[in-house]
């Protein structure tokens, strides 16, 4: 969800972009196609809009020096609004005799944008889809989740050797949903540039590159045949609203130590706003609101941008994806990947196991008997159903918690590009929408990330602990508190399980912690605590290995085994 701000559009000068009264030297697919190539980090080219709409990267003012002068009409052109009309959506000229030509130009070119077959086909398909009975849902068989009790120490390394080898050979991309600005935590900045309170002063974009270049350097020293390592490469997509300030970030941080040609923006769509009858809401005289189209855009933004094809020329097979605000992911996991490759899925994700019926997380389902697994909301499920018990296990029978943690195959990837467009099916949001009128009630429509599972032949679902399961920045905000003042939450958060009568190393963001628990224990409140200020670790045991940062802070347990630490 993104709050909906004002939106300044750019019509650059081309000289095949030109507006006069007649609307006759309009080109405006050679415009939209200009602007259907990628954004990398070698270029200041602005990626292309999915829904083939202009890029909202500069001010009115800009966008109006920038435009030709338009001559007075008294009415708008004819076939502009004979347009209009065949879809219903003719009231947005309702304005024109007050506009100046400038703002004329702008309205014209604002229409131009919005590609009106695509959108009437949307708004038709979504609003009628939620009239219609939904299948009803059924839990998810215990088969088809890996959970931590069931993982022999055999399992995890060969799942690990298995991730390292397809990573090393570069056949897993990682993609970044980072359209959000971080508005719930008191920053207008992309959610990526934020500095979460750590020591070290590292925004969640520095934490995720740094991880990756640890992975590369794992999977470098994992090639023992002399074959050559191919770098990860990072997919971010952006918004309109963060994809000037991100590219910026990380050009003026020489992009965390990655190569430049590693790092890929694009930016998600946007779809105008609605009425409950259907009408494009006006946010001014002479522009259409919009919303951005949900994480779930992402689908049809890398298909639109060409971004699928790219990564078969690279040869990827595997794409990691995740959120921007989930400060503990662990990006590239080998793990995950290994178990991905192992099952043959289409699509996988880690789950977390519902820790009681209210918690507000959604959960996987399957639809109808034998149908594909589905995401259904904490808000859309029935609390009977919330509540339920197994009564084999004693635990709640919708259990898997969705954590936007997920793993795809680049041929599913395009299938769901093509599934979810034809389709046309998007999500409901009734909001209050900025308008000519004041803030008005109204619907976004936007898609969400967890809409492929239903596309998938075949799903794999990995179990994580909750210390260290992906903790997001949005629970912070969600109890209206402030990062800054809250001091590191994600440090009791997983620090939080009861310390019994045996040896602990805790690594926290301010060093080593060696733990003496001669009794019941619980962070802070330590009995015996030696404190060493070491950057790294040498001890191991067998051929495990834990992965530590310093802001992870895996709880490892050891009676009188020692282990090795990694930073990564």
């Amino acid at each position: 969800m993104h709050r909906l701000a004002p939106l300044l559009l750019l019509v650059r000068p081309h000289s095949s972009y030109h507006i006069s009264v007649s609307h006759k030297q309009i080109n405006s697919q050679s415009h939209r196609n200009r602007q259907h190539a990628p954004t990398t980090a070698n270029t200041d080219t602005h990626a292309a809009n999915p829904m083939g709409e202009l890029a909202v990267v500069a001010s009115s003012a800009a966008a109006a020096a920038s435009s030709p002068p338009m001559a007075a009409s008294a009415s708008p052109p004819p076939d502009l609004l004979e347009r209009l009309k065949d879809y219903k959506q003719e009231h947005v000229l309702s304005f024109w005799e007050d506009l100046s030509p400038r703002e004329r130009n702008l309205l014209v070119a604002e229409i131009e944008s919005i590609d009106l077959p695509r959108i009437d086909r949307i708004i038709r398909c979504s609003l009628d889809y939620h009239g219609l009975p939904v299948a009803a849902i059924e839990p998810v068989p215990e088969m088809m989740v890996s959970t931590v009790d069931e993982r022999t120490v055999q399992m995890r390394e060969r799942w690990w050797n298995a991730g390292l080898n397809a990573i090393r050979r570069g056949k897993l991309a990682v993609l970044l949903l980072s359209g959000g600005q971080g508005t719930r935590l008191g920053s207008s900045d992309p959610k990526g540039c934020f500095n979460i309170g750590l020591p070290s002063g590292k925004s969640l974009f520095q934490l995720q590159a740094e991880r990756i270049l640890r992975i590369q350097r794992l999977a470098a020293e994992a090639v023992t045949d002399g074959s050559p390592f191919v770098p990860i490469s990072w997919y971010i997509m952006t918004s309109s609203f963060t994809h000037e300030a991100t590219q910026r970030f990380f050009e003026s941080r020489k992009y965390f130590g990655l190569d430049r040609s590693q790092v890929i923006f694009f930016q998600q769509g946007t779809i105008p706003c609605i009425s409950k009858d259907r009408k494009f809401i006006m946010e001014t005289p002479y522009r259409v609101a919009r919303a951005p189209d949900g994480n779930g855009g992402v689908y049809t933004a890398l298909k639109s941008s060409r971004l699928l094809e790219d990564m078969a020329t690279r040869g990827i097979k595997y794409i990691d994806c995740y959120g921007v605000d989930n400060a503990l992911v662990r990006v590239a996991d080998p793990a995950f990947l290994g178990y991905f490759i192992d099952k043959g899925a289409a699509a996988a994700a880690k789950v977390v196991r519902k820790a009681y019926p209210q918690e507000r997380v959604g959960v996987f389902v399957r639809r109808g008997k034998g149908g594909p697994l589905a995401v259904v909301e904490y808000s859309e499920l029935d609390p009977s159903l919330a509540s339920a018990i197994d009564q084999a296990t004693g635990r709640l029978r919708f259990c898997w918690s969705n954590v936007c943690l997920h793993m795809f195959t680049l041929d599913f990837l395009n299938q769901v590009a093509s599934g979810l467009e034809k389709d046309s099916i998007f999500h409901l949001a009734e909001k209050k929408i900025p308008s000519v009128h004041g803030f008005e009630t109204g619907l976004k429509l936007e898609q969400f990330i967890f809409d492929a599972f239903t596309y998938a032949p075949s799903t794999a679902l990995f179990e994580v602990i909750m210390n260290p399961a992906p903790y997001s920045l949005q629970l912070a905000s969600c109890a209206r508190k402030s990062l800054h003042l809250l001091k590191m939450p994600m440090v009791p958060k997983l620090i939080r399980p009861i310390l019994l009568g045996c040896l602990f190393f805790v690594c926290t963001p301010v060093g080593l912690r060696l733990l003496v628990a001669s009794s019941l224990i619980q962070f802070p409140y330590m009995q015996q605590v030696w404190k060493y200020r070491r950057s790294a670790l040498t001890w191991e045991r067998a051929s495990n290995k834990f992965a530590v940062d310093d802001h992870s802070m895996h709880l490892v347990r050891s009676r009188s085994s020692l282990y090795r630490f990694s930073f990564w």
